[in-house]
This record gives C-alpha cells, structure tokens and sequence, in this order.
C-alpha cells in the first residue's frame, strides 16, 4: 500500500510539471498562439484563435472604421490597440469576453499595432499581436457651421455649412448632417454650391426652440482624395416670431410678432422708373446690424454716405436703415437705391427689435429676386429647394 500512494503522489507532480509548462510556454511571429503541447507531446495546441479586423498588415484603413479583436472558443483577458509614439487607443470588451471594439476615430495616415491575450476552453493561453495603417488624405478639408453655439436666431435663419475647398460626394456629407429640435420640423438640406449646403425647414422655424446640428465630418470621403478634417456642432434657439412685410408701392413697412401686426412705419424704397433700382421681390433675413453704416456706390455717384440704424437683408446691397436726409419722400414716394429708408426715430426703434435671421418679405417690385446673395435660401420654393438636394 505504501508503494502504491508513492506511484499516485509522483504522477500528481508530474502533472503539475505539464501544466506550468503550458502557461509559460510563448511563439513569436504576428498572429500566432502561445501555448505549446506538453512536455509529453500529447498536449497538442490551444483551441482559442484570435482574428483581428482591419487584418494585419492592412493598409489605407478608413479612420472611422473600428478596430476589432475577437476570440473563439476561449475569452479575451488583455487587449491593447497603440498608434505611433505609444498612445493607447480606448475600446471596450464586451460583457462575454468575446470581442474587443475601439471607440474612438483613428487617426489619418498613423500605424497601428494590436495585441491582445485570451485564455482558451481548454485553459490554455494565446496571444496575438499585428499592425495596420490608415489612409493619408491628399487633402484635409475644413468646414465652418452657421449660427454659432448659443445664439437666439430669426425664425428664417438658415443652417449653413460650409466647406473650404468644393466637395465632390455630396451624399457622403449629408449621411454626417443632422438636426434635432424640441418639435418636429420638416426641412431639407439643399446645395447652394459646390462649397455650401444649407437647411432651411419647409415654413419659419417654430418659435423659441431648440436647434441642435451635428456635421460628423472628420474621416469623411468627400471625394478626390479629400477627406473632413474635423467634426463641427452648434446649439442655438430660435426667437420669437418676427417678420417684416414690405409692399413696396404702399410705402409702408410692417412688422408682424406671431402674426400679429405690432408697428407700421412709412418707408421709401428703391426707385420705381428704374427697374435696376428697384427694391428687389423675394423674401430675406436680416443678416446683420450696424448702429452706423458707410454706403458707397461709385455707379450712383456717391460715397461715403453714413447712415444709422442699418440693418442689411441682402448681399446684392439692400439694408434697412434711416436716412433722414429723404424725409421728405419717406412714406410718399420710392427713390431710393434699393434700400429701404425710414426715419431715425422708426430706424432706431426698429432695429432695436430685430435680431439676426428675422424674415424681411419684399412684394410690389419689377425686380426679381437676386440670387447672387449669400442668403437666397427662402426665395426657392419647397420643390426647387428639396431638388438642391444630394442626387
């Protein structure tokens, strides 16, 4: 009996022996496991095989594409994704031990190298290590977001992004477009050209909410070998509800709060013989304001002319502003430039009152629109701006 527990004790120790040595045991090279047979040969390898995605030695990765190591038959114990000069990318390994996932951009034209553990079914541990690198754009391409973080806009102010060279895949950039608000609007995003791609909604925006646009642009295709460079948000209210009407042959300009009109003042606009002269048709937004303006137009014969109060609603050159010098026509007779004259006292107290993105509608004129403004969002009807859109 003695000798028999003496035989069982030394096949214990060697046993132990087997195991220690399966732990320890280690293969180089990319993608191989560790973990060799035992010191017998008849352990055989571990059953646990980890992949990775991009695959090793990958090249061009696009940086929005995560970086996955997954395991088989056995869980993932330590994974770590580094770019060049070491910085550790985060990620996050789900709940079954199953796959690792990256959860931030990569960067452009950077190597990546990967490695990660798992312990098998069978107990037995692996290892797996690899590198890849992402695409270098030709070109980085930087865009802007119009209205800036905490603004209280107009009920007619457009979104505008733009880009600083053109962009050839419009429909890759609007798949990064999108707009939340506290109440469902419908609007669309149109194309005003090659470099900017506004949202206007289908009517005024409601009034007092809250406007939040995200341009997920960074590692974007745009096409040419140019990708986004950045992401670009905002968050802005809209005001209340104010908009200018303007007949112009009444020489009268009215100002309507949630519909209601609030104030009238007498107007004179652009000069009625001259087409040219004419304030034009179209429906605008107030796009900036100057307490005191210099107006210059060598065409016209004068320079240097300054005038308070201006509020400008095109960029072809139309602004409401005092001009107390024309008293004597404001109210009777249109024989302005284009602009709308008003004086000083309804000047200052209107411009007091308006806010950037208040709607102006201009009727009664010969001239049409001009669609060489910035902001000609509102003088396309719904149709024509939803076929602005990405085809």
């Amino acid at each position: 009996m003695i000798e028999r527990r003496t035989v069982f004790k030394a096949a214990l120790a060697a046993g132990a022996a087997l195991v220690a040595a399966a732990c320890s045991s280690e293969n180089g090279g990319n993608a191989l496991p560790t973990g060799a047979a035992g010191a017998d040969g008849e352990g055989g390898q571990p059953v646990a095989k980890i992949t990775a995605e991009p695959a090793a030695d990958a090249k061009d990765v696009p940086v929005l594409k995560p970086a996955v190591l997954k395991v088989a038959d056995g869980k993932l114990t330590e994974c770590k994704l580094s770019a060049d000069g070491g910085k550790t990318v985060k990620g996050d390994l789900s709940p079954d031990g199953l796959t690792w996932t990256s959860s931030e951009p990569l960067g452009y034209g950077k190597t990546y190298t990967y490695s990660a553990k798992a312990t098998g079914s069978d107990g037995k541990p692996v290892e797996f290590t690899g590198k890849f690198t992402t695409i270098t754009p030709a070109k980085q391409v930087r865009a802007t977001l119009n209205p800036a973080d905490d603004q209280t806009v107009g009920v007619a102010m457009p979104i505008s992004v733009k880009f600083a060279s053109p962009v050839k895949d419009r429909k890759a950039v609007e798949k990064a477009l999108s707009v939340k608000t506290d109440k469902e609007v419908e609007g669309a995003w149109g194309w005003l050209s090659d470099s900017q791609v506004d949202y206007r909604p289908k009517e005024y925006w409601p009034q007092n909410i809250t406007v939040n646009v995200e341009a997920k642009l960074y590692g974007v295709d745009l096409g040419g070998g140019a990708y986004g460079k950045a992401d670009v948000t905002t968050k802005f209210k809209i005001g209340r509800n104010q908009v200018v009407k303007i007949n112009t042959p009444e020489h009268q300009m009215h100002v309507y709060r949630g519909g209601s009109k609030v104030k009238s003042y007498p107007c004179a606009n652009g000069l009625d013989a001259e087409v040219d002269r004419n304030t034009p048709n179209g429906t605008y937004i107030i796009m900036s304001k100057e307490p005191s303006a210099i107006f210059d137009n060598a065409r016209y014969g004068y320079t240097n002319v300054n005038k308070k109060w201006a509020c400008r609603f095109s960029n072809h050159g139309e602004f409401i502003h005092e001009n107390q010098d024309n008293a004597a026509n404001i109210g009777k007779t249109n024989n302005s430039h284009g602009c709308v004259n008003l004086l000083e006292a309804d000047a200052k107290d209107y411009f007091d009152s308006a806010i950037i993105g208040d709607p102006v509608e201009i009727t009664g004129s010969k001239l049409s629109p001009p669609m060489n403004s910035d902001v000609k969002d509102w003088n396309f009807s719904w149709a024509a701006w939803q076929g602005l859109g990405a085809k």
